[in-house]
């Protein structure tokens, strides 16, 4: 009797419609918004999407693609940044189809605005129906679910302040937390002094994507965890408060899942071909690869915010090996490798995207930004896991 009223109550709650929480499924509900490009602009972009399909533990909601005109023309014109010679590309629809094909997923996709905010305030209305279309999801994936939504920002923050321009009440209602990376940040920074290669907006890159656009999230009062893209001496270099890191090889890519290397090599080899579903098909067990042919060093920016946004802690063990945990609880002869967030005040936003900030206790701000103590361990460190982490990774059955 008991067994079916149990079976009565599982086919009324099918019926229904009814979804499990995020408790329920233990899963954290994600929103990725990235300056994806196919041929790719950032080799990491292609990598760190995988972890969104890939993660266990991961709901991936939607892909917001962050695109800037200026970055698909032949030569780019972009009136502060580096003019890139290496287009033309487009919107990165292609990687994000392919791995939508490989873990046999049917996550939504979308472009945002491809020009900058005329101010922080602009609600970009004049925009087409196309760029208009990664805002309209943003605001159907936070209108159909019950549980708030962690926003990943890889690239500049025009998609979320538009947004928020738009619909403040929404966003503050169902967003968790944003990561957003972006920015420049050292203890030791005193506004005013930029030059050489800093002279650019906010002296970073994201930041000078859409300037208004960072400056009108950090004064948001969402909740914001920053991870600055640059230190003080620039992109390209460790520093305590950003999340630059190098992998020297990217021979790890040969131990990952096939159809993942296939996924790789068609992104870092920028391939240009029709049947680019065709192209990710198992048609022999391990396809032949040549990872001397792929960026190197490869640079890194992103693997701190999947650790943080996903729970996962870095420790390491009395013989100096790295592995990764979800839990508080280190375990015995361990010791947690630094790699989390501090909670801080931003004191100054200057117009250009600079800030200056000082670490305060939790319950006094929103805003949160990246700390790792010991930048060169935190190098080691990630260089031994995350590729472990990648390999792990399997597409469904």
């Amino acid at each position: 009797m008991k067994r079916g009223l149990i079976l009565i109550a599982l086919f009324l709650l099918w019926g229904t419609g009814c979804h499990l929480s995020k408790a329920d499924t233990g899963k954290t509900e994600v929103v990725v918004i990235t300056d994806l490009y196919h041929p790719y602009q950032d080799p990491g972009d292609n990598l760190d999407l995988i972890m969104g399909f890939g993660l266990p533990d991961v709901e991936l909601k939607a892909v917001l693609l962050d695109i800037t005109d200026a970055f698909r023309k032949q030569v780019a014109d972009h009136p502060t940044l580096w003019q890139d010679p290496r287009g033309p590309r487009e919107a990165g629809f292609i990687p994000v189809s392919q791995l939508n094909y490989i873990f046999d997923r049917s996550v939504p996709c979308a472009m945002g605005p491809m020009s900058m905010m005329k101010s922080e305030y602009d609600k970009m209305e004049y925009v087409s129906h196309v760029e208009n279309g990664a805002i309209d999801l943003l605001f159907e994936v936070l209108e159909s679910g019950k549980n708030k939504v962690d926003i990943l920002s890889f690239g500049s923050a025009r998609i979320l302040a538009v947004a928020f321009n738009r619909n403040p009440e929404l966003m503050k209602r169902k967003i968790r937390k944003i990561h957003l990376s972006a920015g420049t940040a050292s203890p030791n920074y005193e506004l005013g002094q930029d030059q050489g290669a800093n002279a650019i907006p906010g002296g970073e890159w994201n930041v000078a994507l859409d300037v208004c656009a960072f400056t009108r999230i950090l004064k948001s009062q969402l909740p914001v965890a920053i991870y600055p893209c640059a230190g003080k001496d620039g992109g390209f270099v460790k520093d305590h408060n950003n999340t630059y890191w190098q992998l020297p090889s990217m021979a790890f890519v040969k131990e990952m899942h096939p159809q993942l290397q296939r996924y790789l090599d068609f992104a870092f080899l920028k391939k240009l071909q029709f049947d680019y579903l065709r192209a990710m098909n198992m048609d022999s067990e391990a396809p032949d690869i040549d990872t001397a042919l792929y960026p190197s060093p490869f640079h890194v920016w992103e693997s701190a915010i999947w650790l943080n946004a996903t729970h996962r802690k870095i420790i390491c063990n009395e013989s100096g090996r790295y592995r990764l945990i979800q839990s508080d609880d280190i375990p015995p002869k361990c010791r947690e490798v630094g790699n989390g967030l501090r909670y801080c005040i931003l004191e100054e936003i200057r117009d250009d995207g600079r800030f200056k900030f000082s670490y305060t206790d939790k319950d006094k701000s929103n805003i949160q930004i990246y700390y790792r103590d010991d930048v060169d361990e935190n190098e080691r460190a990630m260089q031994e896991v995350i590729p472990q982490l990648y390999i792990s990774i399997r597409p469904n059955p």
